[in-house]
């Protein structure tokens, strides 16, 4: 018999590796927003979103100034950030653009609306806003209909307007 994992399970943090804490810093905590929990002397930080003990870990114990992992090796793909609200998303696309921080994409996927960058280490980072369940699409089999279409950039940011 296979296992299902619980529906109630949820991912709970990435830790990355990263060259330069204080240049990961500034785009984690300065740049997207999260705020510090705990430092681990100079070499690893903990981050949260709304006061759990982290959502993203920061370290160099293996890897201070250490190049970027080359593209066509294993390894992580990207770490998806989900906000709750259109809006929020809408927000951090503006300091994004108002930093100008370069992105590597931008989509809507039916199920949801991403924008695409790198972090200083070259670690992708998807933000991203899951649009209402019920207006996902199934097709005959029961599976999710998930597109890559060109996300409506101004649609987006007219939303810090509302």
């Amino acid at each position: 018999m296979s296992y299902i994992v619980p529906s109630t399970t949820q991912i709970g943090h990435v830790h990355l590796k990263v060259s330069n804490l204080d240049k990961a810093l500034e785009f984690y905590k300065d740049l997207l927003g999260f705020q510090i929990t705990q430092r681990y002397g100079s070499s690893a930080v903990f981050l949260s979103a709304g006061g759990y003990h982290h959502h993203i870990g920061l370290n160099t114990w293996h890897s201070k100034n250490a190049p970027p992992a080359p593209d066509r090796f294993c390894g992580l793909y990207h770490t998806a950030i989900l906000y709750t609200e259109r809006t929020e998303l809408a927000i951090v696309l503006q300091r994004l653009i108002e930093a100008n921080y370069p992105l590597t994409g931008a989509a809507d996927h039916g199920v949801s609306e991403a924008i695409y960058l790198n972090d200083p280490d070259g670690n992708g980072v998807e933000l991203y806003w899951d649009k209402p369940k019920d207006d996902w699409t199934t097709d005959a089999d029961g599976n999710l209909n998930m597109v890559t279409e060109p996300l409506n950039v101004q649609s987006l940011l007219a939303e810090i307007a509302k």
